[in-house]
């Protein structure tokens, strides 16, 4: 490990010198970042495992000691002649030793040189890294990123069908239209009105100058005049151009005066404007009571005639899609566009948030007859599994390179000292009983075979 670790005690404390050094171990590893780039990263969990490690160590060391005592002690009984028993403890000793000293090098030798000889085909993780995370990634790609496994395990999965039963169980679509709800609330926290509104407005202005609206007016007017539509605003118009003239009826009289010559006297000018009010009067009453004065039909012809000629007459249709174009451009009418905005906003954020508000309830009902159709719907299951098959086919087939890639550049970016006792920390105390089993292993057989050489 790098760095150091303070000695040191602190008054007070008890436990010793230990505890303190442990605690400054874990500290500097919480504190600081060993070597390597992430994931290869030496931890305060890796040196926790690391002490395992060195525990099970010392065990399995004591077992090869404790060979060498009774190898020693059995080797002294066959000199002094303590009797035929030593030869088997003796040759028990001796197998154990022999096991245990093979597998600490077999184990050493993955980590390090053992006794930092240069033996070949040491130090195997160290020196053989950036072989494992290319034959790893291959490995990968081969046997969990082909298509015939991502499809057999979605095909076995039955994604369509369990989620068609979620989404049907209770509870699951209040939960989906709560999340929806939240993304989108959060959605729309994110975007910058201005820039919606910008956005709003060019969609909105640029679909309206290249749509043409001269001949569907026309069309729809022509429709309205055939069904008689139109009757009803001609009524109206009637009406309030009667009911003005009767509110108004002294600035009508008085402006007609003014229009008189000059040298007609005042008292003639005044009759006049009477008079004419009154032929004015009457005739806004004919044209208001009766539904066939000729005014309505003159009325009804002129808008027939413009429904017709902005249809087909190319300079009628030119001048109303130069007054769309020109409506448009107003800085009015592009305010208007771009205030919708924020009506919009408003109104689903409102929405949104509103638990009974008819955009979540109809989301609620949606997800959850979406999920009993799904959940009992064989061909609805077969269609949405087939897309997900698809999906992640094409995900495999496009990206496989590089995943597989990931995995070897992250291991070949690793530290190969780090990498190395990263790994042993992990682990290596199972690796420790091979040692030990090697031990025992070995002193069975060596007493099995000095038995069988004496029977034979």
């Amino acid at each position: 490990m790098r760095g150091h670790s303070r000695t040191s005690t602190r008054k007070g404390q008890t436990g010793g010198v230990k505890p303190v050094v442990e605690a400054d171990v874990v500290n500097t590893l919480e504190n600081s970042t060993v070597g390597g780039p992430p994931g290869a990263r030496y931890t305060a969990s890796d040196e926790v495992k690391r002490r395992g490690v060195r525990r099970m160590k010392a065990i399995a060391t004591g077992f090869l000691v404790l060979a060498t005592i009774v190898y020693a002690l059995a080797s002294w009984g066959v000199r002094s002649g303590v009797g035929g028993w030593a030869a088997y403890v003796q040759a028990a000793a001796e197998a154990g030793m022999v096991g245990a000293l093979a597998d600490w090098f077999a184990v050493t030798a993955l980590f390090r040189r053992p006794l930092g000889l240069p033996i070949p085909h040491t130090a195997i993780i160290p020196t053989k890294k950036d072989v494992f995370g290319r034959s790893l990634g291959q490995f990968v790609g081969e046997n969990f990123l082909s298509v015939e496994v991502v499809r057999g395990r979605l095909r076995g999965l039955g994604v369509g069908r369990r989620l068609g039963e979620w989404l049907a169980a209770p509870g699951s679509a209040e939960r989906v239209t709560r999340e929806a709800s939240a993304a989108l609330r959060g959605a729309l926290a994110v975007l910058r009105d201005e820039d919606v509104q910008a956005v709003v407005g060019e969609a909105v202005t640029r679909r309206a100058a290249a749509q043409p609206i001269a001949q569907p007016i026309g069309a729809m007017l022509a429709r309205v005049l055939a069904e008689g539509g139109h009757r009803g605003v001609v009524d109206l118009c009637v009406v309030r151009a009667h009911d003005w003239l009767v509110e108004h009826s002294d600035s009508v009289i008085d402006t007609i005066s003014q229009e008189a010559p000059g040298w007609t006297p005042k008292f003639i000018d005044h009759q006049v404007g009477v008079r004419v009010y009154r032929e004015l009067l009457r005739f806004a009453e004919d044209v208001r009571d009766n539904p066939q004065h000729a005014a309505r039909g003159a009325v009804d012809s002129f808008l027939e005639d413009f429904a017709k000629e902005l249809r087909t007459d190319p300079e009628t249709i030119a001048r109303v899609e130069r007054a769309k174009a020109d409506l448009l451009a107003r800085s009015e009418v592009q305010d208007l566009i771009a205030s919708a905005w924020g009506a919009v906003r408003a109104m689903v954020l409102e929405a949104a948030e509103d638990e009974d508000s008819q955009l979540r309830v109809r989301m609620r009902d949606g997800v959850r007859s979406f999920g009993l159709r799904l959940a009992t719907d064989a061909r609805l299951q077969a269609k949405l599994d087939g897309w997900l098959e698809d999906a992640a086919e094409y995900v495999v087939d496009t990206y496989r390179s590089e995943i597989t890639s990931l995995i070897s550049d992250t291991v070949a970016g690793w530290d190969a000292d780090d990498a190395s006792r990263k790994i042993e920390a992990n682990v290596g105390r199972d690796l420790q009983f091979i040692r030990i089993n090697g031990t025992v292993v070995g002193a069975a057989a060596g007493l099995l075979i000095h038995t069988v050489s004496v029977l034979v």
